[in-house]
């Protein structure tokens, strides 16, 4: 029996799995890469420096490509906590579509290739970003800061707040205020967006073992801290407009959008302790998602229309 049982544990070591092309996909995380590509997107084409066509859509397509290795490698490493949580249960590790390993040799293999691209065509600055954001995701949030600290999401952040910066550098070939506040809307954006989901999702967390901001301080203060910072996120997103890098058009859309913000998030503080729904958290936490494409779709209207207003024979 023993002989029988090592030799289907080798068998399962040495196997390969029977994954479909839509499971690779799945691991790169397809919506979240998307949004990574909307907003590094909006930092190349904000920048003062237009790229020719086929450089912008190599850079895009390394940090697309950059931003799935990430993906992936959070994939490999969380699949035991993704199998026992209802939102992530189905993904190919945890459902056993895709082996451990090949989702770490996958992600391994994306990683190297979207920094070499970007650094080869491109330049070096963009590679060195795209590679200090994957490597942030990967080990600093996945590895260490997730499962020790309710503040992975505050300082975990930086990596999801890193595209434009990415972008803009990917075009100039340097990083400026404009680019750093971009940054700083991503990040001040994603506790409050993130905490708004656990609030509604803190029992799956709690049998994950992950120290979110509700399983550890309790839902009453996390939902002042998502309240405070909504404070700090309205005028942060306000910034663009009043150092002059946009017109009024976008400051109004910003202003708006941030007191929006404020809002939903006054209907969180306010929540009662008895609404076991959570319908106020679920509506900020959609209202975030809109709150930050619709921010960086305003900013890049913004940009291109006055760049063509400002062309020559306009």
């Amino acid at each position: 029996m023993a002989l029988i049982d090592e030799s289907i544990s080798v068998d399962r070591r040495l196997r390969m799995s029977e994954a479909t092309a839509g499971d690779y996909i799945a691991l790169l995380k397809p919506r979240v890469m998307s949004l990574v590509v909307f907003t590094a997107f909006v930092g190349l084409v904000a920048a003062p420096h237009s790229l020719n066509p086929f450089i912008a859509i190599v850079a895009i397509l390394a940090i697309a490509i950059g931003a799935g290795a990430s993906g992936a490698l959070n994939m490999w490493y969380d699949a035991d906590i993704d199998a026992v949580m209802k939102r992530t249960v189905n993904r190919p590790v945890p459902a056993g579509r895709v082996l451990p390993g090949e989702a770490l040799g996958f992600g391994l293999v994306l990683s190297a290739l979207s920094v070499m691209t970007l650094g080869v065509i491109v330049n070096w600055l963009s590679a060195a970003l795209l590679a200090f954001t994957i490597f942030f995701y990967a080990v600093i949030y996945t590895i260490w800061l997730k499962r020790s600290t309710p503040q992975n999401i505050v300082i975990g952040g930086a990596a999801g707040a890193f595209p434009p910066v990415i972008g803009w550098a990917a075009a100039t070939g340097t990083v400026s205020l404009e680019s750093v506040i971009l940054f700083l809307i991503i990040f001040l954006w994603t506790p409050p967006h993130f905490w708004a989901l656990a609030l509604f999702k803190a029992d799956e967390y709690g049998r994950a073992g992950i120290p979110m901001m509700p399983n550890v301080a309790g839902e009453a203060s996390t939902r002042k801290q998502i309240f405070a910072y909504t404070l700090l996120i309205a005028p942060v997103g306000v910034l663009p407009w009043a150092f002059g890098f946009t017109t009024a058009g976008y400051g109004i859309v910003a202003l708006a959008l941030g007191l929006g913000f404020i809002w939903y998030a006054w209907k969180v503080l306010v929540m009662p302790d008895s609404d076991r729904v959570m319908k106020p958290a679920k509506a900020l936490f959609g209202y975030s998602l809109l709150y930050l494409f619709v921010i960086f779709a305003a900013y890049l209207a913004d940009s291109v229309v006055e760049r063509v207003l400002a062309a020559p024979g306009v």
